[in-house]
């Protein structure tokens, strides 16, 4: 093995997930390269696995490549199938347990409490029991649905141990972040109803030692776009310069697209725009049906293609950008990557709610709908698609600042400011 002096493990859903945050932790893995790691690895699960769990997945070969330097593992399962769905996990902790006891000081970052943080704990400490040389420091971060659907099911549910399960790996790392305010303040609120039931003190421990850890974007990408690609890109969808309504999310109910499908068939000033309606998910053909539907349904069209490279062109020729996201039981946005992405391109308007961590993503640069509420749509691009050229222009302006604060080399530098400490 050649000589490492600092290695980067960020154990994620990467791709060919299609989730903000297997993009956030590309952006990690290239921001630690240009800040002298020596080598980052990101391991995941095979492919037949998320294949299985339903997950919406890009076609691999449209998947962007990583830098030199940047390796992704996807440790095959251990044992025969009597084991279910165990023989992943010990894949993944076994080669963490490698990892972490080869010699090479290591930075272990996992998002998603469940299953990862869970893997990245065990594995720490069965290296450090193995009795061999451990130079690791580990961050967890939050993102949302692991608490909003794991711990919150398993308060709700009465199921003590499961809650405390993920707590407990959670605050072993040296390192808890969560990828919002919003984030933490439901982590908080999960672990002081598990507290009172139970007597235990995780909220106080949360409360204290919970840092908040933006998503990391590459800003360039949307800053700086080839005019000619953007030609390229628009003519290859047959998309024109502000000809249409975006939004591009994950297919899924809480995404509210069926709200705005409703709230773009009554606008009056989006008669002459489409919609453009981009990704994939478990909502698909329910939403298709949807909009075939609606009085606008020769309006409407849906791409389900669209690869990383050709976002930031969609995105910055967009009339207006809108996720309608609304709070339900099995997930609330905790963030909203995809606002803070189309507002670095500088598209039309962002048009979004006020629900979960939204507000920490755009600030005071979008206008804002209420969530469910079709009409609230309707009035809200109504209001874009007739705003002043020099608004637009000034509100664009602030979003692109706004946005800016998210960008990967910021949001790398100051995790790793929380290093020191944590190692003392």
């Amino acid at each position: 093995m050649k000589d490492l002096s600092r290695r980067l493990v960020i154990v994620v859903r990467a791709d060919p997930v299609i989730c903000g945050h297997s993009g956030e932790a590309r952006n990690l893995a290239e921001a630690a390269l240009s800040r002298g790691f020596d080598e980052v690895r990101i391991l995941s699960w095979p492919l037949e696995l998320l294949e299985r769990a339903g997950l919406p997945l890009k076609p691999y070969d449209t998947i962007l490549p990583y830098s030199p330097g940047i390796t992704v593992e996807r440790p095959e399962p251990v044992g025969d199938y009597k084991i279910v769905d165990g023989r992943y996990t010990s894949g993944m902790i076994g080669r963490l347990i490698e990892l972490f006891t080869d010699g090479v000081p290591t930075v272990c970052m996992s998002l998603y409490l469940s299953p990862h943080t869970l893997c990245v704990a065990e594995a720490a400490q069965a290296a450090r029991r193995t009795g061999l040389p451990v130079d690791l420091i580990t961050i967890a971060e939050a993102v949302g649905s692991d608490v909003t659907n794991v711990v919150r099911a398993a308060v709700e549910e009465g199921r003590f141990g499961a809650a405390a399960q993920v707590l407990t790996a959670y605050l072993s790392q040296d390192v808890p972040v969560a990828v919002s305010e919003y984030t933490k303040e439901t982590i908080v609120a999960e672990a002081e109803a598990v507290d009172r039931r139970h007597g235990t003190r995780f909220a106080e421990e949360c409360r204290e030692r919970i840092g908040i850890s933006y998503p990391a974007i590459d800003t360039a990408g949307y800053l700086e776009r080839d005019p000619a690609a953007t030609a390229q890109v628009l003519g290859k969808y047959g998309l024109t310069e502000g000809g249409y309504v975006l939004s591009l999310s994950r297919l899924m109910p809480a995404k509210g697209i069926d709200d705005l499908i409703d709230g773009f068939a009554c606008s009056q000033l989006a008669r002459d725009k489409e919609l453009v309606i981009v990704g994939r998910g478990p909502s698909e053909q329910a939403l298709r049906e949807h909009a075939q539907a609606s009085p606008a349904a020769a309006r409407i069209r849906f791409l389900t293609g669209v690869d990383d490279a050709e976002k930031p062109h969609i995105m910055g020729n967009s009339a207006a950008y809108v996720l309608a996201t609304k709070p339900l039981p099995e997930f609330t946005e905790t963030f909203g990557i995809t606002l803070t992405e189309s507002m670095l391109a500088g598209g039309g308007p962002v048009i979004t709610t006020d629900v979960g961590g939204t507000l920490e993503a755009v600030g005071d640069t979008a206008v804002m709908i209420e969530p469910g509420s079709p009409v609230s749509i309707a009035a809200a691009l109504d209001r874009a698609l007739s705003m002043p050229e020099a608004e637009r222009a000034a509100l664009a302006a602030r979003a692109r600042d706004h946005a800016l604060q998210f960008d990967r080399m910021a949001v790398f530098d100051a995790l790793m400011s929380r290093l020191a400490p944590a190692a003392a």
